[in-house]
């Protein structure tokens, strides 16, 4: 066993320093944190949470979706598990759902933002987001009956550099830029932005920001490249913290306000080493910008919370 470490310790390194990295630039340690799980999911229709983010109407509840092939809606939960809403998108189809954010519309309202932007198989000549209000939450203890929204608009997007896979949706709580984290097997992949403002009935060309490089890394219980593939990413509210999940690591950067986003992600970030749970694929921050909350697929499916 210490052989096969060993022989996998190498190639990473030698792999890390092809690319022109140092071993060093991505931290193996991570920061000092405790996780816990808060609650499981009672809904067994949440089988495949595949995005999570805390309500601005209502920041007691999170929102979620399931993953592809599962109805197109989305649910909100409480923190003791509780279905507290379930809102079908008018008129949406749930190809590839993958993640979801919170943004402002043009007159500032919260509206839920869903990412259809899977593609595992790199075949989309196009990736599409739909864009709701945020529903309201029904009073405690009552029974969630499924609601429907409205007619969603939807952005529609390409990337200018052939298409790729993505799993995490993501708005800068300043700005109210839209960005994509593509996600790949052996960790290569890339920040991209949406134009602001958003354009309308056209498929709009995607602005890389950063080129990043997920390295492999060895867990119990994980395989060494189950840490290369992103899965969700969030801002925090208010600013100041970027958060990526990997199905092994939580990865932060620290983004001093006076820098773009683009030179703030040149710098490594902490790794934050949660609870293994069989795949993380939402994450997000608490209204303290300091707190994460995450969840899995698969049921039971667990409400977790990540503190430093």
């Amino acid at each position: 066993m210490n052989a096969v470490i060993l022989q996998l310790g190498l190639v990473f390194a030698v792999s890390t320093v092809a690319l022109g990295q140092s071993v060093s630039a991505w931290p193996e340690k991570p920061v000092p944190s405790t996780s816990e799980r808060v609650a499981i999911l009672e809904d067994k229709r949440i089988k495949e949470s595949s995005g999570l983010i805390q309500g601005r109407r209502d920041p007691s509840i999170f929102w979620t979706v399931n993953d592809s092939g599962g109805e197109p809606c989305v649910f909100a939960i409480d923190h003791s598990g509780k279905t507290r809403a379930k809102v079908r998108v008018r008129e949406a189809a749930n190809f590839d759902w993958e993640d979801l954010t919170l943004g402002k519309d043009d007159q500032g309202s919260p509206v839920l933002l869903i990412g259809d932007i899977g593609d595992n198989f790199q075949m989309r000549p196009t990736i599409q987001v739909y864009q709701i209000p945020e529903p309201g939450i029904v009073a405690p203890g009552k029974p969630a009956a499924e609601t429907e929204s409205t007619v969603p608009h939807i952005w529609r997007a390409h990337y200018p550099d052939g298409k790729h896979n993505a799993e995490s949706l993501l708005v800068h709580p300043q700005t109210n830029r839209l960005y994509i984290l593509t996600k790949s097997e052996d960790g290569h992949c890339a920040l991209y932005a949406f134009p602001q403002p958003l354009q309308d009935k056209t498929s709009m060309p995607l602005e890389k920001i950063a080129d990043l490089r997920f390295p492999t890394l060895i867990r119990p219980g994980k395989r060494p490249h189950d840490n290369c593939m992103t899965t969700g990413a969030g801002f925090s509210p208010d600013g100041t913290r970027l958060i990526v999940a990997t199905y092994s690591s939580l990865y932060e950067w620290t983004l001093p306000q006076d820098q773009p986003l683009a030179e703030a992600m040149k710098q490594p970030p902490v790794r934050i080493e949660p609870e293994l749970v069989p795949q993380v694929e939402g994450v997000c921050y608490d209204a303290d910008s300091k707190t994460i909350w995450f969840t899995s697929e698969r049921l039971p499916t667990p409400l977790m919370r990540v503190k430093r």
